[in-house]
C-alpha cells in the first residue's frame, strides 16, 4: 500500500518508514509536522495515512485535527492515528463523522509488529480498528446512570470485540463461543442500549463508541 507517515519522533518515524518498506509497501513521504502533511495528501493521494495525534508546534492535537480534516477532505484515505496515552475526547473526534477506514492506536500496539501491519489493511479495506484498551476503558466505565450497567458480563465482552471492529466469526473465534451466540448476544447489546435500528458492521462500531462518549 501506499503510505505517508506523520510523526515528530526521528527514532519512530524512521522505524516505520524501514517496517513498511521491508513488508513490500512505499512510504510517499515520512513527515514531522502536520501542515506539511495535509499539502502532501492532497498531492499524493495516499492509500493511508499514520499520524500522531500530538504534532509541533504546540504538541496538542495538531495530528487530531490534520486527521479529521484528512477525512473530510477525502474520504477515500485511510487514517490511523497514534496516540501515547488513551484519549477518549480524541477517539470521538475521530469518528465523529462515520467508522470507516480510520483507527485509533496507543504507540505501544506499534511494537506489536503484526497487530500494526493488519491494523493498516483492515483500514485499507475500509474498517475500524480501535485499540483495545480505548475500548475497555469505554466499557468499564462505572459512573451513575451508566446505560451499560444493564449489560450481562458476557454482553459486555462481546460489545468490547464489537468496537475494536472484529467481525461476528472473529468474536466468536476469539471467545471461545458459536456464531449463534454472538449474534444473540449482540441483539441484546443494542437492544439495551437503543441502538437496534442501527445498520452495517462500521457504523454500529460508530455508534456504540459515540454512545459511550455521552
Amino acid at each position: 500500500m501506499r503510505v505517508i507517515l506523520a510523526e515528530d519522533s526521528t527514532l519512530l518515524r524512521e522505524g516505520l518508514v524501514r517496517l513498511l518498506v521491508e513488508e513490500g509497501h512505499e512510504v510517499l513521504a515520512a513527515l514531522s509536522d502536520a501542515v506539511t502533511l495535509l499539502k502532501e495528501v492532497e498531492e499524493q493521494r495516499p492509500d493511508v495515512v499514520v499520524v500522531d495525534i500530538r504534532m509541533p508546534p504546540t504538541h496538542t492535537d495538531e495530528g487530531l485535527r490534520a486527521a479529521v480534516e484528512i477525512r473530510e477532505r477525502r474520504p477515500e484515505v485511510g487514517v490511523l492515528v497514534l496516540s501515547q496515552h488513551v484519549e477518549r475526547n480524541y477517539a470521538a473526534q475521530l469518528l465523529a463523522s462515520n467508522a470507516e477506514r480510520v483507527g485509533y492506536l496507543l504507540k505501544d500496539r506499534v511494537a506489536q509488529v503484526e497487530e500494526f501491519l493488519d491494523a493498516l489493511e483492515r483500514i485499507r479495506a475500509g474498517g475500524a480498528v480501535i485499540d483495545p484498551e480505548v475500548v475497555r476503558q469505554l466499557v468499564v466505565r462505572t459512573t451513575h446512570g451508566d446505560p451499560l450497567a444493564r449489560l450481562t458480563p458476557r454482553e459486555r465482552t462481546v460489545l468490547e470485540a464489537l468496537a475494536q471492529g472484529l467481525t461476528n466469526t472473529a468474536i466468536a473465534n476469539v471467545l471461545h463461543i458459536s456464531l449463534s451466540s454472538v449474534e444473540k448476544n449482540l441483539n441484546a447489546v443494542f437492544d439495551k442500549l437503543e441502538l437496534s435500528h442501527t445498520t452495517g458492521h462500521s457504523r454500529r462500531i460508530l455508534a456504540v463508541l459515540r454512545y459511550l462518549e455521552t
